[in-house]
């Protein structure tokens, strides 16, 4: 097995991000965990590696452990700490979300998030995510172009979790700016001056959402919002105190119930217009096929490309050992794609068995809880096309099909399309 010095692989690196799955597959096939050069961080890329460290919270947590015999070097620790203090001195420090949460604690907290996106919640929210998909797009139906990241991709799932979280329609793009703040910020891609800027957008949501908060605690309604910002947690003896709620508006409503989705929408129709036999055998037959292309999107693309944990003791992944301490990135992409689990997977497959055993929606305890969300506008989104397009293709000249730089999570920055609007 080649050793990690000489495979030269830099997932940091921009251009490798831009199409990362080359090195995916030399790091599953040489180093499947990997310590990236210049960090203390292992990377972790073959299926049943990954599936091991996800279902394992104990060998492997999402927090580190503040007495482990390794204490982690950190380049950035000064960088965190005037963070934090800008936080403190301007807004509120973000508490640890629900993903960066150990059992028991996490338990606790996430079975009031499951109340909150209960699947009776969810099949309310159904008829609103399938006009919004068909209006959307009736919006610039007759102009036959568009930017469909922003006409589309973005407003649909932002708009929907957006009006759960007691925002006002005429406030969403103020609150993309806010999102994709959050966003750079934890892209661990960003110059110190740029990430203080970062923070201090996401400031401003801050104090835009504490209104709504005190608000639901004087007068609780039924939406999403209220539940999280009301519903006592069994074990703590109260609900969320506000430094909580504003950690959870960011990183597992807005960012995890919207940027997610957005991704997978402009990945699934460059997918299509790539994939001109999977287009027309979707569109022939969407009731057969749409299930099984959604899963398809979220495993070829992983919008959420990798996230972290940490080795809770010493332990031994695959034939590597990591040491008590380390942070380990888990690289749910590289999975998605690797032979040992999936036939041809770089391939879409619409007749693939167990299309869902990928792992863009994680595994374990910390499985996506706003996955069935996510499947419904992903299902609404494209059977939208499928219903409003004869056909679509690239616009010439207008896309460089550029990704946003990002560790973590992979972003289409615009999509150029134009098409034939089918005939009523």
């Amino acid at each position: 097995m080649t050793s990690d010095s000489e495979l030269d692989v830099n997932l940091f690196d921009v251009e490798t991000q831009q199409c990362p799955y080359d090195a995916y597959k030399k790091l599953r096939d040489d180093a499947p965990v990997y310590k990236q050069p210049g960090t203390d961080i292992y990377i972790v890329t073959r299926y049943e590696d990954v599936r091991t460290v996800l279902t394992d919270p104990i060998r492997f947590p999402s927090a580190p452990d503040p007495d482990s015999k390794l204490k982690m070097k950190s380049a950035n620790q000064d960088r965190q700490l005037k963070v934090q203090q800008r936080f403190q001195e301007n807004g509120w420090i973000p508490e640890p979300t629900l993903a960066s949460r150990d059992d028991p604690n996490h338990k606790q907290m996430r079975a009031m998030f499951n109340e909150a996106f209960k699947p009776s919640r969810i099949k309310e929210i159904d008829p609103l995510v399938e006009n919004l998909a068909y209006d959307l797009i009736d919006e610039f139906i007759e102009d036959g172009r568009c930017e469909w990241v922003k006409q589309f991709a973005v407003p649909l799932p932002l708009f929907i979790i957006g009006e759960q979280m007691g925002a006002k329609r005429d406030d969403m793009w103020k609150i993309k700016r806010w999102t994709d703040a959050f966003f750079q910020r934890i892209s661990m891609m960003l110059p110190e001056e740029l990430e203080m800027e970062m923070v201090d957008r996401e400031i401003e949501a801050q104090h835009y959402f504490q209104p709504i908060f005190e608000r639901l605690r004087a007068n609780p309604d039924a939406s999403l919002i209220s539940v999280l910002v009301n519903r006592v947690i069994e074990g703590w003896g109260r609900p969320l105190n506000d430094n909580e709620l504003h950690a959870e508006m960011m990183a597992d409503t807005f960012v995890g119930g919207s940027e997610t989705t957005t991704n997978a929408l402009a990945a699934g129709m460059k997918l299509l217009i790539e994939n001109k036999d999977v287009w027309l055998k979707l569109k022939n037959d969407p009731h057969q096929y749409m299930k099984t292309f959604v899963e398809e999107v979220v495993r070829l693309e992983s919008p959420v490309q990798s996230l972290m944990r940490f080795a809770g003791k010493d332990a031994v992944v695959g034939e590597t050992e990591i040491p008590e301490g380390a942070l380990i990135n888990v690289r749910y992409a590289a999975a998605n794609r690797d032979e040992r689990m999936f036939e041809c997977p770089e391939q879409i497959d619409l007749d693939r068995k167990k299309a869902g055993a990928h792992m863009g929606f994680g595994s374990g305890i910390h499985h996506c809880l706003g996955a069935p969300l996510a499947r419904r506008e992903l299902t609404w989104g494209f059977t939208a096309i499928v219903d409003r397009f004869e056909d679509m293709w690239f616009a010439e000249g207008k896309n460089d099909f550029e990704y946003h730089p990002h560790f973590l999570l992979r972003s289409l920055k615009e999509l150029h399309i134009e098409f034939q609007p089918k005939a009523p």
